[in-house]
């Protein structure tokens, strides 16, 4: 698991594992591994249904104590489905994720604003 930064918490990370995400309606992932590469970064938390299923497979990319500090939210990425993907989630998280790391990019594409947060005005 990646060092814990200076302001305390780590980034952490919400990974969807119902009705979609995380089921053999995403063919070709191997959820399971991609679960416990993400855990290899950061704190892994599984969770039910999020209600974004045209996504799937959803992770959401929590900040760290620092990040949030320093004005990080929340970073929804959906349709990340092959390991390379992956990778690139790790990388960011282990820079220090939201807040502390510019988004990678290649991240930028996977990107969404969940709908009851677009109708709420919310981040």
């Amino acid at each position: 698991m990646s060092a814990t930064p200076a302001g305390g918490l780590p980034c952490r990370l919400v990974v969807c594992r119902d009705c979609c995400c995380g089921s053999p309606k995403v063919t070709g992932v191997d959820h399971a591994a991609q679960t416990e590469r993400l855990r290899a970064a950061a704190p892994v938390r599984v969770s039910g249904c999020l209600d974004v299923c045209d996504q799937a497979n959803v992770i959401v990319v929590q900040p760290s104590a620092e990040g949030r500090a320093a004005g990080g939210r929340p970073v929804w990425l959906g349709l990340v489905n092959d390991p390379a993907a992956t990778e690139d989630v790790v990388s960011w998280v282990r820079e220090g994720g939201p807040g502390v790391a510019p988004l990678p990019d290649i991240l930028g594409l996977y990107v969404f604003t969940p709908l009851a947060r677009r109708r709420s005005g919310g981040s």
